[in-house]
C-alpha cells in the first residue's frame, strides 16, 4: 500500500487510466450523476493517490491556484466502495492538505463539497462560504480553509 502525488505529465497510462476509471464509476455511475468528468482540469493538476494491490485504493485531484478557483482547490476526493471503512478518506485528504500547504506554499484553499461532508472537512479547519446550492443535482456547499495547519504525521 503505497501513497503517490504526481503532476499529470508524470502519471503512468494505467494509472491515468485507474484514476479516470474510479472517478467514472463514483461521481457518475455510483451517483447516477451524467456529467463531463474529464473537464480539461487533470492536465494542470496533481493527482495523490493510494494505492493497493495495484489498485486506487484513495484519490483526490489537487489543482494549484488559478485552475478552477483564485486559491488552490481539492476535488474529486474518492474512496471506492470496497476500500471505504479503513481512514483513507482522513489519510488522504490529510495529505492533500499538507501538500497544498507545504510544496505549493499556498494557505488558502477553496473546495467545492457535498453537504452531507461539510462535518468531514469542517475537522480540517474548513469552513462553509456558501448557501447550499445544487450541482448536478446534489447539494453543495463551497468551502474555505484560511489557516496554514500544522503538518500532521501521515
Amino acid at each position: 500500500m503505497t501513497w503517490h502525488i504526481k503532476h499529470f505529465n508524470e502519471l503512468n497510462t494505467r494509472e491515468l487510466y485507474q484514476i479516470l476509471k474510479e472517478r467514472t464509476d463514483i461521481f457518475v455511475v455510483e451517483q447516477n450523476c451524467p456529467y463531463p468528468e474529464v473537464d480539461g482540469r487533470d492536465v494542470d493538476c496533481y493527482h495523490l493517490f493510494k494505492l493497493e494491490n495495484e489498485q486506487i485504493a484513495a484519490y483526490a485531484r489537487l489543482l494549484p491556484p488559478g485552475v478552477a478557483y483564485p486559491q488552490a482547490s481539492i476535488g474529486r476526493v474518492i474512496v471506492p466502495a470496497i476500500h471505504r471503512g479503513k481512514g483513507y478518506a482522513g489519510e488522504l485528504f490529510a495529505r492533500a492538505v499538507d501538500f497544498i500547504q507545504q510544496e505549493l506554499n499556498e494557505v488558502e484553499i477553496k473546495i467545492q463539497a457535498q453537504e452531507y461532508l461539510c462535518r468531514f472537512y469542517g475537522a480540517y479547519g474548513f469552513e462553509p462560504i456558501s448557501e447550499s446550492y445544487l450541482e448536478d443535482g446534489i447539494p453543495h456547499v463551497d468551502m474555505l480553509l484560511k489557516e496554514r495547519r500544522v503538518q500532521q504525521q501521515v
